[in-house]
């Protein structure tokens, strides 16, 4: 993966009495947030003047008089990537026949970091590792997040989703509304409807990105008679045993259920995912890149 793939950050709406970008600049430029007015000046855009205070002011003092508005100008969103690290995300590295969730979870998370980077986004992570372990870093410096992610443990607790989102909700002055927050787990211990809600109170753009085994996670396969390896999706331990038929029909019926649990929710949300299902980083950058593509296509209409 190198720093040119990369896919652009477009948010669903706009945030009603925010810019677009949804941070705004402390410094002026073309924005519409207005940062005060002054008199004008030989070269100014004659867009800037404010011709009702103009005309205020010409009638007070008896001469012509011109103010120009002056605006904030509009930057990148700010962009938060947090990452489900249970040992379950870690327990399906090869030579086991499974997607590597950690190698999705570390190339996604990159690939999130070179794109906030390329949008001169603001960019912060957060995971909870373990206890004493939790890294957080607010988004308020631009650069990438390799240094954060590189040999992080995987020993998060299984509601490490629903906490983490809790911490976030917290950061009001460091994650404004508009915010991109994107979320990369197997969602195969998801955060409650209680957390989602506080969550997208907050008018964050959240991203959830969906880490699941098209084979294994999102269905499963007849292996009847066969000795196979299972995860516990919580505690990550690897289990080898014999199914009969009927017990690969029910995990297969369990598995597609939860899948089209957890996609219904994200619709009642207005959350639009990234499914991935291939480890190939050209395959990631492939989703993300749908995933803008949607998000162009729909922006500003009702899901």
């Amino acid at each position: 993966m190198t720093t040119q793939a990369t896919f652009p950050l477009i948010q669903h709406r706009r945030v009603i009495g925010l810019s677009f970008a949804a941070m705004r600049s402390a410094r002026r430029g073309i924005g519409s947030d207005i940062a005060g007015s002054r008199p004008y000046r030989p070269g100014d855009d004659i867009d800037m003047i404010d011709w009702a205070a103009s005309a205020r002011l010409s009638i007070a003092r008896g001469t012509d008089e011109f103010i120009v508005r002056e605006h904030y100008a509009e930057e990148a969103p700010r962009v938060v990537v947090f990452c489900d690290r249970r040992p379950a995300m870690a327990a399906t590295r090869e030579p086991l026949p499974w997607l590597d969730k950690a190698r999705v979870l570390d190339v996604a998370a990159k690939l999130i970091s070179d794109s906030a980077v390329a949008a001169r986004s603001f960019i912060g992570y957060l995971d909870l590792g373990s206890e004493g372990e939790e890294v957080w870093r607010p988004p308020r410096t631009q650069g990438d997040l390799g240094h954060l992610i590189d040999g992080r443990p995987f020993r998060a607790t299984r509601d490490n989703l629903e906490r983490g989102l809790e911490q976030l909700v917290q950061q009001r002055r460091d994650i404004p509304a508009g915010s991109f927050l994107f979320m990369l787990s197997d969602f195969l211990v998801p955060p409650g409807r209680v957390a989602w809600m506080r969550a997208t109170s907050r008018r964050w753009d959240i991203v959830p990105v969906v880490i699941q085994d098209p084979i294994w996670d999102a269905s499963f396969p007849d292996v009847s008679g066969l000795v196979v390896p299972v995860v516990d999706p919580e505690t990550g331990q690897v289990a080898r045993v014999r199914l009969s038929k009927k017990e690969t029909a029910e995990l297969r019926a369990v598995n597609e259920s939860r899948l089209a649990e957890l996609r219904a929710t994200f619709r009642s949300m207005g959350l639009d995912a990234v499914e991935i299902a291939s480890d190939a980083p050209a395959d990631m950058l492939g989703a993300f890149l749908a995933w803008a593509d949607r998000r162009q296509y729909t922006r500003g209409r009702k899901w």
